[in-house]
């Protein structure tokens, strides 16, 4: 059967295919192993592709390191739309935030559950690099979510609901980082109920 598409297509398709692996390779690696630990070798070798072909993708590990975060921080709001799909109101929008980081919590990992893939590489990471920007620009767009949502609750009590969406979030780091030192999502599911009984509050 003859292969379709022009010649200029089918490379763009193998290095589009190069990059998948390369980025698959990379989020298994850093989240099992670290960033600093893992070697351009190492992911190469996992890829099954050349080192040549992570520069043809990469401008650097560096450049690889955002990368594995920037699709980190889509894979998280994946699965938050997919929860907010199910919700049948505001207080369903701020629930499928916990549920969303659940749902994190339960993949089958290699090594099993280390917390927020994110927040582990940012520790890494020096100050001032672009990196730890993504994770921080990450937690914020949570932060802003929980805020929209308690905002639709609490009509006309912006500032209220602004330093609830603050206070659960802070309630959901401090969850994930038990749960990841746990390896295990039991915290999360203390921490939803939790923000259950907060919100029956208001």
């Amino acid at each position: 059967m003859r292969e379709t598409g022009t010649e200029t297509d089918r490379p763009r398709r193998r290095r589009g295919a190069a990059r998948e692996r390369l980025l698959s390779a990379a989020a298994r690696r850093f989240y099992a192993d670290g960033v600093a630990a893992t070697g351009i070798d190492t992911i190469t070798a996992e890829a099954g592709v050349a080192k040549m072909s992570l520069y043809n993708n990469f401008s650097s590990k560096a450049d690889l390191v955002r990368a594995y975060l920037d699709a980190r921080h889509e894979e998280w709001l994946g699965l938050y739309r997919r929860r907010l799909e199910g919700a049948r109101d505001a207080r369903g929008g701020v629930l499928a935030v916990f549920d969303a980081y659940a749902d994190h919590a339960a993949f089958a990992y290699e090594h099993g559950f280390r917390g927020c893939g994110l927040l582990n590489a940012a520790a890494e990471l020096p100050v001032g690099d672009e990196g730890r920007a993504v994770v921080r620009r990450h937690k914020e767009e949570v932060e802003s979510l929980l805020a929209g949502h308690l905002e639709e609750m609490l009509p006309g009590r912006t500032e209220e609901a602004r330093a609830m969406a603050e206070h659960l979030a802070f309630l959901l780091e401090g969850a994930m980082a038990r749960a990841g030192l746990e390896g295990a999502g039991t915290r999360l599911e203390h921490a939803r109920t939790m923000a259950v009984d907060l919100l029956d509050r208001l």
